[in-house]
């Protein structure tokens, strides 16, 4: 999700870097750093903060070079400081790394280097230990070496290795993360993603998984992991600048709605032993006595979190056996709630985690002497950095307003909470923890399936005839409730088009009154307990003329008869269902916006962090 830039050629290193870095700061990040190769050493610099930070601190320090790499870091292992940015350089300074993924046998390869080895360990991330890996299998071949030291690794990867040993080379490798080559006259330039590098070549090569690039100013060969040269096809860039930063989509978020299979599956990375069928939440450091005490667990956000808190609610009860009480931040800090330390827990969600309601949340709770769980999704805020525990959510940064990958990397984490919680409490069979973990484990494969461009099509023509009303409704029952609210706060929020969700059953008590001939209604009808239920729902809803599209699991033929549209998802557990529903409920909104032309990814009124009450 960082930036990554390097550069081998004629030029300024220096500048190419920096340039190509500013590229790629709409994709987030809070330190960044540059290496460059100087006559037989490496150059270092680093800071916590942004580019122009790191300009201020380099300025004037650094020969005119022509060989270098930068990157810019959105933290995961380890806080936004300089020792933890990027790049890391190993024991003899003599090898510079950087990397964007996560290497899930860290901490044993560190071990490993350290008691073994004697490798100094300046930083607190996963990365460094690829630095010093290449040192220890370096024989004269930084290739060889790469492929050597990756070899080793567990995990995500999108690497760019620099040694002073060898003038005018850069290699890099590709596991999961996304890595491309910019081919140039005279130089090469390799990037995590393309706007990097326009202002200088629009022909590409596009690594794959497995695949590794030599880069010098004459040439780039391409490499598999046996060493076997691969001959690539030119991939020439058409985009302008603009439509690049979004990856050649039209809005920051579809790009991100289509990044999610990626941001779920780096979310379970490392938390699931999928041999023993259960979860392993190794960051949290509860003791089992602190859990099997607990009598009761408060989820405490504001928005989608909200609606994430909602569905972890459900998962929470089921799965650990313990009453469960959703509050939004903004109205629990005024109610003085009742809380008990050492029988209460309070779990708070902030995407950004700098939410103002819900840090006071957090606070007022933690005056009480109740322990604080926070799952959000950036190291270093305001939130991780004052709760008791943290739990992170890997979705990497997202730019557009209306939050999507950050909504279903938080219902993971809810799940994984509920998993972890319920062995521990012993509350939960470990048959049904088995089928679970085979399910989450199945969602990232799922979703790619629910992203097909042929079920995008489905859906743009749904939203296509939506566009054209004012107003919508959204039904669900049980977890088809706490999704239908999601969905309909994601139309409202950027096509403005009004909608409220309901329970179904509360159809009856009123809100009948305002379904009219022909009204958009989307019914979702995922869970088997109530589906019986639900379809009655939508026979009262036909009845006064409303026109009915319906989301359900492959399966539930009868749906059809009775909807005069519909959306089948794969087949899930019932609990796991919310995560492959909110999907198509992301792009109906994002369609519906886009066909009334209004700003998708700035709505009006609307922030991406609401820092303030």
């Amino acid at each position: 999700m960082c930036g990554i830039v390097g550069y081998t050629g004629s030029k300024e290193a220096f500048t190419v870097l920096i340039d190509g870095l500013k590229k790629l700061e709409y994709r987030g990040y809070d330190s960044a750093g540059i290496a460059l190769q100087n006559d037989g050493r490496l150059e270092v610099a680093k800071a916590a903060g942004s580019i122009a930070d790191l300009e201020r601190k380099t300025r004037g320090k650094f020969e005119p070079v022509t060989v270098g790499i930068g990157h810019t870091r959105w933290a995961t292992h380890g806080r936004p400081t300089d020792d933890n940015a990027h790049p890391h350089i190993s024991c003899c300074e003599n090898f510079a790394v950087v990397h964007n993924g996560i290497i899930e046998n860290h901490l044993a390869l560190r071990a490993r280097l350290r008691d073994e080895e004697s490798h100094r360990f300046r930083s607190q991330t996963d990365t460094e230990v690829l630095a010093h890996l290449i040192e220890e299998y370096y024989d004269g071949d930084l290739l060889l070496a790469v492929r050597q030291a990756v070899s080793r690794v567990e995990g995500s990867y999108a690497m760019v290795a620099l040694s002073a040993k060898e003038p005018g080379r850069l290699v890099c490798a590709r596991k999961d993360s996304p890595l491309v080559i910019g081919l140039g006259e005279g130089e090469n330039f390799v990037a995590s993603d393309i706007p990097a590098l326009l202002a200088h070549t629009r022909k590409t090569y596009i690594l794959e998984d497995g695949e590794f690039a030599s880069l010098t100013p004459a040439g780039v060969v391409v490499t598999d992991a046996r060493g076997a040269r691969i001959d690539k096809q030119l991939f020439e860039v058409k985009w302008d600048a603009v439509a690049a930063e979004k990856g050649g989509y039209a809005h920051f978020m579809l790009k991100e709605i289509m990044e999610q299979p990626v941001a779920v599956r780096e979310t379970l990375r490392q938390r699931i032993d999928a041999a023993a069928g259960k979860v392993t939440l190794d960051e949290l450091a509860f003791t089992p006595d602190e859990i099997r005490n607990l009598e009761k667990i408060y989820i405490v956000a504001c928005g989608t979190a909200y609606h994430a808190g909602l569905v972890g609610k459900f998962a929470i009860e089921k799965l650990v056996g313990l009453p469960v009480e959703v509050d939004l931040a903004s109205e629990y800090r005024y109610r003085e709630p009742l809380l008990q330390k050492g029988k209460h827990l309070v779990i708070v969600i902030s995407q950004s985690g700098e939410t103002a309601d819900t840090l006071a949340a957090m606070r007022l709770s933690r005056e009480s002497g109740v322990k604080v769980l926070a799952v959000t999704n950036v190291v270093g805020s305001s939130v991780s950095r004052e709760a008791d525990q943290v739990l992170f959510t890997w979705a990497g940064p997202e730019v557009a307003v209306a939050s999507t990958k950050a909504y279903l990397t938080q219902l993971i984490a809810l799940y994984l909470i509920a998993l972890y919680l319920g062995d521990i409490r012993g509350a939960v069979a470990p048959a049904l923890a088995a089928e679970l973990v085979r399910g989450l484990r199945a969602l990232p494969d799922q979703l790619g399936l629910v992203l097909a461009a042929e079920r995008l099509e489905e859906l743009r023509a749904y939203a296509a005839r939506l566009a054209r009303w004012e107003d919508a409704f959204f039904l669900g029952r049980n977890l088809d409730y706490a999704v239908a609210m999601e969905g309909s706060l994601k139309l409202k929020e950027i096509s403005y088009i009004h909608a409220e969700a309901y329970a179904a059953g509360e159809l009856k008590h009123g809100t009948l009154a305002l379904i009219t001939e022909g009204i958009p209604v989307i019914a979702l009808a995922t869970q088997q307990a109530v589906l019986e239920k639900t379809l009655s729902n939508v026979q009262e809803v036909n009845a006064r003329g409303g026109s009915v599209f319906a989301v359900t699991q492959e399966g539930h033929r009868e749906v059809a008869r009775q909807v005069d549209a519909i959306f089948y998802l794969p087949p899930v557990h019932d609990l796991l269902a919310p995560v492959l529903t909110a999907v198509p409920l992301q792009l109906i909104a994002y369609y519906a916006a886009a066909a009334r032309n209004c700003s998708v990814d700035k709505p009006r009124n609307l922030a991406k962090s609401v820092t303030v009450e």
